[in-house]
């Protein structure tokens, strides 16, 4: 949603925590700022790698035809089972083999600067990955938080909240909120299963 903000998200985090909320860790979808919301109150953050596949396939879809393309796609895809060391040593590697193919260009007329990147769109994919690898393996680093690596359960919740309020269409925005607000406590007391 547009409106989900660094802003909003600093104002929220506020109410929490004013309400008594202990806020261990946060996994985010990649908004941009959230991250600084979460570090300035010395949370650690994770960064969702189902979110960040999603943005490498973007880029590259799920069969790019370049060598260098298809290389990264295959080590992004390594992401969920790989250690950060060994998955900043492998995107390293791969900038070394492909930096002069990164840097071609071509000639756009259209432009101020009259050319542009031959290669835009794996350039972008290949800046998500360094941008966001200090927030790809937190999870790795804070074992004891238990901290899942992905949004994955979270938005499971959201769709079935969604749905349960959409078969109320046309609510207020206050019985919405009222709503809401009981399908959430309900949740939270319902009792944890046993695993045998």
């Amino acid at each position: 949603m547009k409106d989900e903000t660094a802003a909003v998200y600093a104002q929220s985090l506020h109410g929490l925590l004013e309400r008594g909320w202990q806020v261990t860790a946060a996994i985010i979808d990649g908004r941009r700022g959230v991250a600084r919301v979460f570090e300035a109150h010395g949370m650690p953050v994770q960064f969702c790698l189902f979110h960040q596949m999603k943005t490498v396939t973007k880029y590259l879809t799920r069969k790019p035809k370049t060598e260098a393309a298809q290389e990264l796609r295959e080590l992004s895809l390594t992401l969920h089972k790989t250690k950060e060391k060994d998955f900043g040593t492998a995107l390293t590697s791969w900038y070394a083999r492909h930096e002069t193919f990164l840097k071609e260009r071509s000639p756009a007329p259209h432009t101020k600067r009259g050319w542009e990147y031959t290669h835009r769109r794996l350039k972008s994919a290949y800046r998500s990955l360094t941008t966001n690898l200090p927030y790809l393996f937190t999870y790795q680093k804070y074992p004891a938080l238990n901290m899942p690596h992905t949004t994955n359960s979270l938005d499971g919740s959201f769709s079935q909240l969604k749905k349960k309020i959409g078969a109320h269409g046309g609510l207020r925005r206050d019985r919405r909120f009222k709503m809401i607000s009981a399908l959430l406590a309900a949740g939270s007391k319902r009792p944890t299963r046993k695993r045998h």
